[in-house]
Order: structure tokens, then sequence, then C-alpha cells
């Protein structure tokens, strides 16, 4: 059954590609407004925040099954809006490497697809395969079409189920609409701190250098946002690693800001 049913799971996200353009996004969106809009707002005010904000920033931990929601004004520290449990998982934890691998991927990415018209309901997408991935890829193929998204199925994204998505989407759909062009979204393995991290990454680490390699890139990443509630920079190196910078702004300017599309 676990083969038949991931099978027609992803014959669904291949016909969801081309779902787009013939879907009612207009009235999706219309009807999360109306169901989630004023919860959503409620949720920013809750946490000192003017609705929508300046930015917003977005926290996947894959082990905690968990999407962070943070947000701020003007050049200030990021608050913790909302968190929405991830509903379903699939791979195990380590970068995503190959198409087919079923894995979540692990970095810095951003969104950079809005799909009002998913089979999965609503959904948001992400810039993988960055140019890490790309580089690091074990095939012809490193995969693509990362969502987080609707309903309670995946493999190798995060779905939260439709009313949370609703909430997410219209966040995300209109701090882009006051200026953000680039929403971040942070993809690591677990809470990157704290003993039961401690013991996570040596259970998985302690007979694959190359992962504790990796994690080892990601962590200047996740510890300096714990420090100081602002996205750390990053560059990707000739070789696909990570180098994380000091804390900066991310880009507000509307130039190059993604737009709805198909996907999931």
């Amino acid at each position: 059954m676990g083969k038949i049913f991931g099978l027609l799971l992803l014959g669904s996200i291949a016909t969801d590609l081309t779902a787009g353009a013939a879907g009612d996004e207009k009235g999706r969106v219309v009807g999360a407004r109306a169901r989630h809009g004023k919860i959503i707002e409620q949720k920013f005010r809750e946490a000192g925040l003017t609705y929508p904000a300046r930015e917003i920033f977005l926290r996947w931990l894959k082990r905690e099954a968990v999407l962070e929601l943070w947000a701020r004004e003007n050049r200030g520290r990021f608050v913790l809006v909302t968190s929405f449990p991830i509903l379903a998982s699939s791979g195990g934890p380590g970068p995503k490497r190959r198409q087919g691998d079923r894995r979540v991927p692990e970095g810095f990415y951003e969104i950079d697809r809005f799909n009002p018209a998913s089979l999965f309901h609503l959904s948001l997408g992400l810039n993988y395969p960055n140019a890490a991935d790309r580089t690091l890829a074990t095939g012809p193929d490193p995969g693509g079409d990362i969502f987080i998204h609707g309903k309670d199925v995946t493999v190798g994204c995060a779905p939260l189920g439709d009313d949370a998505i609703e909430q997410l989407y219209l966040a995300a759909l209109d701090t882009r609409a006051r200026g953000q062009a680039r929403i971040a979204v942070h993809v690591f393995p677990a809470r990157m701190q704290g003993p039961e991290w401690d013991a996570f990454a040596t259970e998985h680490t302690a007979a694959a250098p190359a992962l504790a390699r990796f994690w080892a890139q990601l962590q200047p990443g996740f510890d300096a946002f714990e420090r100081d509630r602002r996205i750390p920079a990053f560059t990707i190196a000739p070789d696909g690693s990570y180098r994380v910078a000091p804390a900066r702004s991310l880009n507000t300017s509307r130039r190059s800001a993604p737009s709805a599309s198909a996907g999931r």
C-alpha cells in the first residue's frame, strides 16, 4: 500500500504542475482572506507588529516538524509570530542530493513561486535547487519542486493543512505587496542547540563525516539568528559549501518579485 500511495501522490504532484493556469486562484485567495485574514492579522498584533509587516522570515525545523513564521518592522529584530506544525514528512536527516531520494532539502533558500491553484490547495515554492544543491548533487538531476503547501501528505515538502497554509500564504502575499521581494526560508535538520541536538547530531554523523561537515556549515546560520534575531547573509563557494556572513537586511525592492505560478 505504501508503494501504491507513493505512486499516486507523485502522479498527483505531476498533474498539479500544470494546474495553475486553469485553477480558481482568485477564488481561493478571496476565500482564504474571508476565513483567515483576521486570524493572521490578530497573530501579528499579538506579536506587537503591524500587518502586513515590513519583512517576514520562515524557519523550517525538520526533526521538530515545525515551520516558524517570524516578522519585523524597519530594521529591528525579528519576532516570532506563530509556528505551524508540519503534518507529514518523507526521507530522513541530511540534505536532498538527487531526484527521487524523497528528502527535504537543508540549507538557505527563498520563496520563488506563489501558486494559488495548487492541488495541495495553496503553495509557496522554494528556489531549490540552489547553486550549492546543483554543485553537490549525486546524480544528473538534483530534483526540484519543493513547496510549503496545504493538505497533509507530501514527498519532500512541508504540508501544513489548508487552514495553516491560508494564513501563511496571506502573510507572504501581503508582505510581498508591501515591498518584500525576497522571503528567506532556512531549512535546518533540527533545532541546532541544546542536549537534544547534540545527541541527534552525534547519532547521525558518527559514521557520516560528510554530513557532519555539511551541518557545520549550517550551524553558524542557525546560531547567528538565535543570537541576533536578524537574518545572516551567506555566500556559496565554488565547491558548493555555505559561508555565513554577518547579519544583513533583506532587499525589499519590488524588482524580481516572484509571481503566481504553477507548481504544487
